[in-house]
């Protein structure tokens, strides 16, 4: 699966609710200026060629600096950041989760794959 570069206007689209595509989007939060966000890169393309036959799901990633007040607008701090946004038909506010910081970081990506792809797992059932 192809990860997407998505835009500001885009993203707020998702998150606003003015999309009218169900399905489950992965965002990866990122900073050109972050070492874990660049070393995340490889396992983040990993992840998406993992779901490639998952329909309904798309994986993005978000350059903060495109909305330097998006983590406080979805209430996350730092990046990396991973964030699953469902997208419903029938519902015009998407749910949106942060993936849970690791307990053990890993030092040079920050989160480990193990455990992005239990939360993907977990939001797309």
């Amino acid at each position: 699966m192809t990860i997407k570069r998505i835009n500001k206007e885009n993203l707020n689209k998702i998150i606003n609710g003015k999309t009218t595509i169900p399905g489950t989007c992965i965002v990866k939060f990122y900073s050109n200026e972050c070492h874990l966000c660049h070393n995340l890169k490889e396992y983040y393309e990993h992840l998406a060629q993992d779901y490639t036959d998952k329909d309904g799901l798309y994986f993005y990633a978000f350059n903060v600096a495109d909305d330097p007040g998006i983590d406080s607008r979805l209430g996350f701090e730092g990046v990396p950041t991973i964030v699953a946004i469902k997208v419903a038909e029938t519902s015009k506010t998407p749910l949106i989760r942060e993936a849970p910081q690791p307990d053990t970081p890993n030092e040079h990506t920050w989160y480990h794959l193990n455990e992005v792809k239990q939360f993907i797992d977990k939001e797309i059932v």
